[in-house]
């Protein structure tokens, strides 16, 4: 059985870069993993084609969890998924939780092998109440 792919989108390539390296440290290769972040110009921003190919990237029968780290990520996270084909659309959650624990924790419960509605709870729990 696959486990959920985890996307990381930061409007800053490094802080996406360095939230990727530290879920590779902590969970390997057990689940599938991308990141994008900053613009087509190389500065701040995030970029709907970038982020539909980090989750194609990330793809798994299982779903995908996405973290993302302000709102224009958020915005054009959900704009990407709208663009990808509908039936994987049901199979791709936003995380609302803290970029860099959230992804850690997500893809530590993925490589348990938990569902996506798991993966995603347990990042979420992480949120600031």
């Amino acid at each position: 059985m696959a486990n959920v792919g985890i996307v990381i989108v930061s409007h800053s390539e490094k802080v996406a870069e360095g939230a990727a390296d530290m879920v590779r440290q902590m969970v390997g290769d057990a689940v599938p993993l991308a990141f994008t972040g900053g613009n087509s110009d190389g500065g701040l921003g995030t970029d709907v084609g970038q982020i539909m190919e980090a989750i194609d990237r990330a793809w798994s029968e299982a779903g995908v969890a996405v973290l993302v780290d302000l709102g224009g990520a958020e915005t054009n996270t959900e704009m990407a998924i709208e663009m990808i084909d509908e039936a994987r659309q049901k199979r791709i959650a936003i995380c609302n939780a803290p970029i860099v624990e959230g992804a850690v924790i997500a893809a530590t419960e993925a490589s348990g092998g938990s569902p996506l509605d798991i993966v995603k709870q347990t990042a979420e729990e992480l949120s600031p109440q």
